[in-house]
């Protein structure tokens, strides 16, 4: 059962991904169920795409997108340009790709154009206080 979705959701192995790493990010990380978004629809150069995850902050602007892949996916620099490309459309300051064995979360600086990779992923209110 998808807590977010509120529905039954075939589990694929991405889905699976998705589906422990919301538990993660709520029980661990303290991100709120109520501010998560799962495959959230928008378009990007006239094409429809879906957000994997996407964070909130409490006044409904979105600060993080998680982007989920099967285990056996490698997480490359491809992996990394999609979530990019994506962030066209959100602008948030913190990107996360996880296949579930490894995460990498980087922080966006967009006045600078430049991107750090964090050791961890922040607690949601260290997520919203920077």
């Amino acid at each position: 059962m998808d807590v977010i979705r509120k529905k039954y959701i075939v589990l694929t192995p991405e889905e699976w991904v998705r589906q422990n790493f919301i538990r993660y990010l709520n029980e661990e990380k303290k991100y709120p169920l109520t501010l998560m978004s799962v495959e959230k629809s928008f378009s990007l150069y006239k094409l429809s795409k879906r957000s994997d995850i996407l964070i909130y902050n409490r006044q409904a602007l979105p600060v993080l997108i998680v982007e989920c892949k099967a285990p056996e996916v490698k997480l490359t620099r491809g992996v990394f340009d999609q979530i990019i490309r994506y962030n066209l459309t959100f602008k948030v300051n913190f990107l996360v790709v996880t296949n579930g064995l490894q995460h990498f979360c980087c922080q966006l600086d967009h006045g600078k154009n430049s991107a750090i990779f964090l050791n961890d992923i922040p607690d949601f209110n260290m997520l919203i206080a920077g």
